[in-house]
């Protein structure tokens, strides 16, 4: 990765790419540091630390920390997140945005991606007003800062900036080394690393007994665990299922085609973070109504509904691990499926001449295709649950675990590795193509 990185930026073209890049990264930082107008960032904080269990630490992360200083940037890349996962889905179930997908050609493209933007704002300014409603209900907001106005103003402080984050994503995508809004959100979660160092740190210096100590053993049990997981997540990041595909010799004319063996590759991840983040959104959403109502969750006194809710959906506690593992399988399969069509595929090798060798063309191909596809699909959401699960399940047995903050840890890695892996490679391929292009231009 470092050699990749030290060799494109020798070329003056990606030096620039490069350069741009970080300086959209510097921005989208400082953005971080600017807070909303009438927000008491101290109570924010304070009151934050608190919320680390449900799907607002999960944000926070993603965001860079941005969510619990109610910064400018606080909602971050989250509301096109979800505005394009929900236009993947729509083009799955509603014909005609499938047909504007696969046969709409460049302006079928921009047409989604203008309907995704506006998703964007339309999510941010959702997302915006929740914000407001949970900080106004937690007593985080200024003194006077309850009336219309204000609100307005931090609702659409917050839509400008989700927009805003959305756009310097598009910049890098365009003018950068591209995957600019997965380098967005690597870059926020790579961000408060150092913040969980130094904060493990403090705790192995705190006396014992003290809240908020950790035991000196749990750093190196965590780095430990953290390289393995790292390379756990490389290897099936790149590890993939080759299905032997030959194509039959056709006569077209004069000239012969096909008769060439070749292979169907289907990645062991290839769902990627995504039903993590699904089943994170479901499983944490009691716990999360819950804070929006105004119930504070450590509160052990607290009687209700939504407090009762709240304490059966504790990350802490096994029946939210068993649950979010479920989930984590079921939409592990569900999008799979969408991402992966066999009877689509089948079709294509047969209509191309192609088959798969011991498998007649057909209704046989689609059976074998979907048989392994059953099997990877499977093999990952393991994968996925025991990343995600596992640092849930060390808290669940150790109180210092907790305190460590490695609850988040496993979803973080993966979304980190896999932009990092992404990155690499599209910078890769952009040298591959100037070195065509220098050797077409000799």
């Amino acid at each position: 990765m470092l050699q990749t990185i030290r060799n494109a930026w020798k070329i003056e073209e990606l030096r620039g790419k490069m350069i741009f890049t970080l300086l959209i990264l510097v921005i989208f930082r400082l953005g971080n540091a600017v807070p909303v107008p009438y927000v008491d960032t101290t109570a924010m904080t304070d009151w934050f630390g608190n919320m680390q269990g449900t799907i607002l630490g999960l944000f926070n992360t993603m965001s860079g920390g941005g969510l619990e200083t109610a910064s400018l940037f606080a909602l971050s890349i989250q509301p096109y997140i979800t505005s394009s996962i929900v236009m993947q889905l729509l083009c799955v179930a509603i014909p005609a945005l499938e047909r504007l997908q696969k046969e709409g050609g460049e302006d079928g493209k921009k047409l989604i991606n203008k309907i995704t933007r506006y998703g964007t704002v339309g999510l941010g300014l959702v997302m915006g007003f929740a914000y407001y409603l949970m900080m106004r209900n937690g007593g985080i907001l200024s003194a006077g800062a309850e009336g219309f106005w204000p609100g307005l103003i931090i609702v659409l402080s917050f839509t400008a900036g989700s927009a805003l984050v959305m756009w310097l994503g598009e910049q890098i995508t365009e003018f950068g080394i591209g995957n600019g809004i997965s380098i967005i959100l690597f870059a926020g979660i790579v961000s408060r690393f150092p913040i969980a160092i130094v904060g493990m740190i403090n705790g192995v210096r705190m006396p014992a007994g003290m809240e908020g100590a950790i035991p000196w053993w749990i750093i190196p049990l965590v780095l430990i665990g953290a390289l393995a997981l790292l390379v756990l997540i490389v290897v099936i990041q790149n590890a993939e299922r080759k299905i032997p595909v030959q194509y039959a010799k056709r006569v077209v004319g004069r000239k012969m085609y096909g008769g060439q063996s070749t292979h169907l590759p289907i990645k062991l991840s290839m769902t990627g973070v995504l039903p993590i983040i699904f089943a994170q959104a479901l499983a944490s959403l009691p716990a999360t109504i819950a804070v929006f109502a105004g119930v504070d969750p450590t509160n052990e006194e607290a009687t209700g509904f939504l407090a009762g809710m709240a304490g059966f959906f504790d990350p802490a506690g096994a029946p939210y691990l068993i649950i979010y593992i479920l989930l984590i399988v079921f939409f592990s399969y569900f999008y799979a499926q969408i991402q992966f069509n066999p009877i689509e595929i089948s079709n294509n090798l047969k209509k191309n001449g192609g088959y798969i060798p011991g498998f007649r063309p057909g209704k046989p191909t689609q059976e074998h295709i979907s048989k392994v596809l059953g099997k990877i699909t499977l093999f990952g959401a393991v994968y996925l649950a025991v990343v995600a699960g596992l640092p849930i399940l060390v808290g669940i047995f150790s109180e210092a675990a907790q305190r460590t903050g490695v609850a988040l840890g496993g979803t973080s890695v993966i979304i980190a590795v896999g932009v990092a892996l992404e990155t690499v490679k599209s910078l890769e391929n952009q040298m591959l193509m100037r070195h065509y292009k220098g050797f077409l231009d000799q």
